[in-house]
């Protein structure tokens, strides 16, 4: 079982090892004789479900023989807990933070327990930044002062941190060199908000090994920013793709 966190949306020709690697954890944890079923939760504001679904979910479709388990989460709709129950992968996609938040959070005793048990998950952009313990919503402000681009808000003014999926034991940020929310990290860590964060480059995952497990690898083009607290400073290194 592994947790993937990738630092932006799904692109199967620019980082197929994401892909990859999360089909043969898949290949591992299904029971044989039968297609592995994938849950695949995407937000929808006005948008295709299956246009959203089919970006998240078709790049597995050459390497794997699986059923899609759709999980819509629009407006007012969550995750049903049950719907978790009998899969054998869990795929977030990419969007508002806040809306994957609220939309999964009634799913996440099942999902993390699904985890627990053995189940990859794959989470894109938000579906990275709801799936650790304390999850950073997004923002631009800490203390009313600018920590990183208003359009990278997610909606939000001030840097907000929420109760997430619990499969991480550091917050995570996405987009950290091409967006400039690595500054966001930075202050969330500075500020106390959070004690750890990861901020992931796109084209580059977080790859943990079991749930809340404190060391990670790196995979992809970019680079990882861990970000801790150290000596009542946020220290910040760079872990490389390797």
């Amino acid at each position: 079982m592994s947790i993937f966190l990738a630092g932006a949306g799904p692109d199967p020709l620019g980082f197929p090892d994401v892909f990859d690697r999360f089909v043969e954890d898949i290949r591992r944890h299904a029971a044989p004789g039968r297609p592995a079923r994938v849950a695949v939760a995407v937000h929808h504001h006005g948008g295709s479900l299956q246009e959203l679904v089919e970006a998240c979910a078709g790049p597995l479709r050459p390497r794997l023989d699986y059923e899609v388990v759709a999980v819509p989460l629009a407006e007012g709709r969550t995750a049903d807990p049950a719907g978790f129950s009998s899969v054998d992968g869990v795929v977030v996609g990419g969007g508002l933070t806040p809306a994957y938040w609220s939309g999964l959070l009634p799913a996440a005793t099942a999902i993390s327990g699904l985890v627990a048990g053995g189940a990859p998950y794959l989470g894109f952009s938000a579906g990275a930044m709801v799936a650790p313990g304390r999850a950073l919503m997004g923002g631009c402000r800490i203390n009313g002062v600018d920590v990183c681009g208003e359009e990278c808000s997610e909606g939000l003014d001030a840097v907000d941190v929420r109760e997430g999926l619990g499969l991480a034991p550091f917050a995570v940020d996405v987009h950290a060199a091409q967006a400039g929310t690595l500054s966001r990290a930075v202050g969330a860590v500075a500020a106390g908000l959070v004690e750890w964060a990861v901020a992931i480059d796109e084209g580059t995952a977080v790859v943990l090994e079991s749930v809340g497990a404190r060391d990670y690898k790196v995979i992809g083009s970019g680079n990882c920013w861990d970000i801790r607290t150290a000596a009542g400073a946020a220290a910040v290194s760079v872990r490389t793709a390797r």
